[in-house]
């Protein structure tokens, strides 16, 4: 079993996200480190991420000196490839000493038998997406991006992204929104229910925090964003999930 208490985000969006919200989650994450053994964010910590092995993109400074220095101060911190840094590299998992998670794992935490996704392409619908996905993660998709020069790749990420449009604080919740939570909420429910052994679920991309009991003692949770929500889950042993909202002060 992996050390606990485990403190549990997704989907900041760094680079989408106001600076007011990055500054407050750089404050969670000193809070989390003094409380924590294990720190998981699930996915979407950067809106862009993509390594040109030399070149790294631009900006969170601040936020990777904090992760920097968490790990080195004995705290893990896990990070799962989401869809927007799948990308991750060796900056990551060498630099800053993340550990770095590119498809969905099965950990014990706290006690708890727990798969952990971020949960794009998972569920039904989005096969549009799963297309795309595929396409854009094979290694041919990646050579021909690292190619770019990084300030063109960016820009065209950027453009593609979207994310405060669909996401932000003013955005509202969508239809598309909406169906991707009740599909996610769904594949959870029957992974908890056909697999006697997992006793949790936790996925974030769907930037709406929700805890589910699908059976006693059993629970889907998503972890919501930072982009509204600036939600978060608690896991400690002998205890349900706690899933808390970060003081914005």
């Amino acid at each position: 079993m992996l050390p606990s208490p485990v403190y549990i985000a997704s989907d900041m969006h760094l680079g989408a996200t106001s600076n007011e919200m990055e500054c407050a989650f750089r404050g969670w994450l000193e809070f989390a480190a003094e409380r924590a053994g294990l720190i998981f964010l699930n996915g979407d910590l950067f809106d862009f991420w993509f390594e040109w092995g030399t070149v790294i993109p631009l900006g969170h400074t601040r936020v990777l000196g904090t992760l920097a220095r968490i790990v080195d101060e004995g705290i893990p911190v896990h990070l799962m490839g989401g869809n927007h840094d799948w990308w991750g590299g060796r900056y990551l998992t060498e630099e800053i000493g993340l550990t770095f998670h590119r498809d969905p794992v099965r950990l014990d935490l706290a006690g708890f038998k727990t798969l952990v996704a971020h949960g794009d392409g998972l569920g039904s619908g989005d096969l549009g997406y799963r297309i795309l996905r595929a396409v854009i993660r094979s290694r041919a998709s990646r050579v021909a991006f690292r190619c770019l020069h990084p300030d063109l790749a960016t820009a065209l990420a950027q453009k593609v992204s979207r994310t405060e449009a669909r996401h932000g604080a003013e955005g509202g919740r969508s239809p598309a929104t909406n169906r991707r939570s009740e599909e996610l909420e769904v594949w959870a429910r029957d992974r908890l229910l056909h697999d006697t052994e997992l006793d949790l679920v936790l996925l974030g991309h769907t930037h709406e925090p929700s805890m589910v009991e699908v059976a006693p003692g059993r629970f889907y949770v998503n972890s919501g964003d930072w982009l509204a929500h600036a939600s978060y889950v608690v896991l400690d042993e002998g205890a349900p999930p706690r899933l808390e909202f970060w003081r914005r002060d």
